[in-house]
C-alpha cells in the first residue's frame, strides 16, 4: 500500500535527522524519487524511515514542516548568532529530563520535601565574586581538598555529588536516553538547566571532556541559582551577547579558579604550556578555563590570548575520548544517582511500577533493576 504524503516532508525529516547521504542511500535507496514526488513509500518503509530519522510518523503526514523550537530559553550561539533548528537528539533529550523532572517533583512532593531556598537567589548583576563564593559555599565546594584529587573525573565526580547533595539531579550523558547509537554532539549544545525549588536539574553533554565538563556544570548551577532555565553552550572563553549567560560565564569562572586565588598561584614568567598544565591540574579545570583566567589576570591579552586560545582549542580536539566505565555506575549518572535511587525506592515500595521504573531509567530486564539497585545501595 503506497502511501502519498507531501515531498517536502521527507526532505524535511531527511535534513532534520542531519544524517549523512551515505546513510540513506544504503537504507533508501528510492528516497530521491520520493522526495521529487516520481514513487511514494509504503507505509512500512515511511515507518522505517520514521524511525530511523526519529521522526513522529504522523508529522510526515503535515502538508508543511513545522517549526520545532526547544522548549526552554536557547541562548546558544554561533559567532553571536542563535542557533535556529535543534536537532532530534537534542529535543528527546530536552523532553525526557522534562519527564524525569516531573516525576520527580511529584515524588519529593509526597515525601514532603522542603524547597530548596538557593534555587533563584540570586539575579542577574550581582557581583560576580560575592555570587560565587555564596554558590561555593552551600555545594562545600573546597579548592584545597579538590587541588589533592588526583584526576579530572575523580573531580568531577565529587562535584557532582555535591550537587547531589543539596537535592539538584545532574545527569551526564553523551547519548540520548540509554540508546548508544544517538550520540550527542558537544559542537551543538554543552548543557542545560531547568530551574525548579522541588527538582532542579542540570544535564551534560557527556559527549564533551571531563575538565570541559566541568566549566559546564558550575555554569548551568548559576543557571539554578538565578532560578532559570536555559540551554546553553558555555564556554570559558566567550563573553555572550547574552547578559544572563555572560553572567553566568563569569560566575563559573570564579566558582572554579576564584581570581584571587589565581593571582597568588600563577606565575606570569612561566613557559606557557607548562604553566596552563600546572594551574589545570591544580584546580582541576580545562586549560582554556585557565586560559581565560590568564586573560581576566591580565597576564594573556588581546591577539596573543586568543591565538593561545585556538591553538589550545585544537590541540584539545585532538585528544582521543576514553572509553564508556562500569554500566551500571553510568545509568546512575547518566540519570542522576539521586533520581535513580528515587525510582528504584519507588518502585520498591509498590507507589510506582515497575513498567515506569524501566521507562524512566532506560532498560527493560529485572536483572538490571536489581543490579542497579545494589550499586546504588538501595538492595542489599
Amino acid at each position: 500500500m503506497r502511501v502519498e504524503i507531501q515531498p517536502v516532508m521527507l526532505t524535511w525529516a531527511r535534513e532534520r535527522s542531519r544524517l549523512d547521504l551515505a546513510y540513506f542511500d544504503r537504507h533508501f535507496p528510492k528516497l530521491d524519487q520520493w522526495e521529487s514526488g516520481d514513487a511514494h513509500p509504503t507505509f512500512k518503509q515511511l515507518e522505517s524511515f520514521a524511525k530511523a530519522t526519529h521522526t513522529p510518523v504522523g508529522f510526515l503526514f503535515l502538508a508543511e514542516p513545522p517549526t520545532e523550537v526547544v522548549p526552554i530559553p536557547d541562548f546558544r550561539t554561533v559567532a553571536d548568532a542563535t542557533v535556529r533548528r535543534p536537532s532530534p537528539d537534542l529535543l528527546d533529550t530536552v523532553y525526557l529530563c522534562q519527564q524525569r523532572q516531573d516525576w520527580y517533583r511529584d515524588f519529593a512532593r509526597s515525601a514532603g520535601d522542603d524547597r530548596l531556598r538557593f534555587v533563584g537567589s540570586v539575579r542577574v548583576g550581582d557581583d560576580i565574586v560575592r555570587s560565587a563564593g555564596v554558590i561555593r559555599k552551600v555545594l562545600g565546594f573546597d579548592l584545597d581538598a579538590r587541588a589533592q584529587l588526583p584526576t579530572w573525573t575523580e573531580a568531577l565526580r565529587r562535584f557532582i555529588e555535591q550537587a547531589d547533595r543539596l537535592g539538584i539531579l545532574v545527569m551526564v550523558s553523551g547519548v540520548v536516553g540509554s540508546n548508544t547509537r544517538r550520540k550527542l554532539n558537544p559542537q551543538e549544545f554543552r548543557g542545560f538547566a531547568l530551574a525548579d525549588d522541588l527538582a532542579p536539574l542540570v544535564f551534560i553533554n557527556g559527549g564533551d571532556s571531563k575538565a570541559a565538563q566541568m566549566f559546564t556544570l558550575a555554569h548551568e548551577l548559576a543557571h539554578i541559582w538565578l532560578g532559570e532555565s536555559a540551554l546553553s553552550d558555555a564556554q570559558a572563553s566567550a563573553a555572550p551577547a547574552q547578559v544572563v549567560e555572560r553572567w553566568c560565564n563569569q560566575v563559573a569562572a570564579e566558582l572554579l579558579v576564584p581570581l584571587a586565588a589565581f593571582r597568588a598561584a600563577h606565575e606570569p614568567g612561566s613557559e606557557l604550556r607548562a604553566e596552563l598544565d600546572r594551574l589545570a591540574r591544580r584546580f582541576k579545570v580545562s586549560t582554556l578555563v585557565i586560559l581565560r583566567r590568564m586573560h581576566d589576570s591580565g597576564s594573556l591579552v588581546g591577539a596573543t590570548y586568543w591565538e593561545a586560545y585556538e591553538h589550545e582549542l585544537a590541540r584539545l580536539r585532538e585528544v582521543a575520548k576514553g572509553a564508556g566505565g562500569d554500566f551500571y555506575r553510568s545509568v546512575g549518572a547518566r540519570a542522576s544517582k539521586r533520581f535513580a535511587r528515587a525510582v528504584v525506592t519507588s518502585a520498591l515500595e509498590g507507589r510506582s511500577s515497575f513498567t515506569e521504573a524501566f521507562r524512566l531509567l532506560g532498560f527493560k530486564k529485572m536483572s538490571t533493576f536489581d543490579q542497579l539497585g545494589r550499586t546504588l545501595g538501595v538492595l542489599f
